[in-house]
């Protein structure tokens, strides 16, 4: 007689652990659901950083600014030492060099351009009335073209008027600034003359070993005076140019179009575009339609052939990855964190790439058959 399945033994219970096999989550996938979170949590670490930064963006701001022109100054404070002067009065002596720099060349924009600020506002009223006329010839409703010409100019009025009239504001901006440049200053001073020993407390406390931890901060420091010295050269390059072109062609301003390439040289790409803006309508309006042509192609060659002969030699081995890459890093750096991401993303991308490369284990010899 059969039995029923009831009268059966029961079935051995099963062992959870003989299912492993069966039911668990494949290696690639929990090892990319890990990565993901991982992440997730260096994003919003990210994120949370960047807001508390910008609570204290008074004084984070100055902070972080003196500490990029001290990586890049330290070297004379050094050469100072070496020649027995105290680091605090090669700090100091850096320090107003720096200053009179930086008066020297506001005077030179400033009293530039108010020493002819008529003058100026006649040529980029004349540059308004020419593209004007230019936009008729295209075939551009004359309306139109009349149109965006009155609100150029009342945009540039009510802008100048803000700027020379706006008493308030210009007291709130001026007092912003002092207290920027004070913070600054005090800031650069004691990095310039505690420089040593403030690198040696951070390396002490990145949680590495201490040759690894100076060959980072040797790396960071090492991308930032290479960067900048680089930059100081394509905008001296860029400055001589410009400015001899504008002389050349006649074209108004010219040593104060001269200054604002330079500067404008220290914000990637941005910057040496609208500096070449500023001369193309001084010329247009200032010297006329050749030169302002001229003036293009002038800009085109500084800004674009001329420049890509003078940056490898300029960089060097400074930052040592591809054009693209810097490119995409600037535009997302700014977009991430303004100014400071756009002129600082690819200094420290070279260095994290040449940290990651000085890091990477060596492989072993292979040996040789005997």
């Amino acid at each position: 007689m059969k039995r029923h399945r009831s009268d059966e033994e029961p079935a051995p219970a099963i062992d959870p652990r003989s299912l492993t096999a069966v039911v668990a989550t494949p290696g690639w996938l929990r090892d990319a659901g890990l990565t993901a979170w991982l992440l997730v949590g260096v994003v919003l670490l990210v994120a949370a950083v960047i807001a508390v930064l910008g609570l204290t963006y008074t004084i984070v701001a100055p902070v972080l600014t003196a500490t990029v022109v001290a990586a890049v100054a330290a070297p004379l404070v050094r050469w100072l030492a070496e020649h027995r002067v105290p680091r605090g009065g090669g700090a100091i002596l850096v320090l107003l060099l720096l200053t009179g720099l930086a008066v020297l060349v506001v005077f030179l924009v400033i009293g530039g351009i108010t020493s002819q600020a008529s003058d100026l506002k006649s040529y980029l009223t004349d540059a308004r009335t020419t593209l004007e006329g230019w936009a008729k010839d295209l075939g551009i409703d004359p309306k139109t073209a009349s149109d965006a010409n009155k609100s150029a100019g009342s945009s540039t009025t009510d802008a100048a008027k803000t700027l020379l009239d706006g008493v308030a504001t210009g007291i709130r901006v001026l007092s912003s600034l002092v207290i920027f440049l004070s913070f600054t200053a005090l800031s650069l001073i004691f990095l310039l003359k505690d420089g040593p020993t403030i690198r040696a407390w951070a390396e002490r406390h990145t949680r590495m070993p201490p040759d690894v931890a100076r060959a980072v901060t040797g790396r960071v420091l090492e991308s930032l005076r290479g960067y900048f010295f680089g930059v100081t050269i394509v905008a001296t390059f860029n400055a001589v140019v410009v400015g001899a072109g504008a002389w050349i062609l006649g074209v108004p301003l010219a040593a104060t179009i001269a200054v604002v390439t330079f500067l404008g040289a220290y914000i990637p790409y941005l910057g040496a575009w609208s500096a070449g803006a500023l001369s193309v309508l001084v010329a247009l309006g200032g010297a006329g339609t050749e030169a302002a042509l001229a003036m293009i192609v002038i800009q085109l060659l500084a800004n674009g052939v001329l420049q890509q002969l003078v940056q490898p030699i300029a960089y060097g081995a400074a930052l040592g990855i591809h054009p693209l890459a810097v490119l995409i890093v600037t535009i997302a750096g700014g977009a991430l964190f303004g100014a400071v991401g756009l002129i600082l993303a690819a200094p420290l991308t070279s260095a994290i790439t040449r940290i990651a490369a000085d890091l990477r284990p060596v492989p072993s010899p292979t040996p040789e058959p005997t």
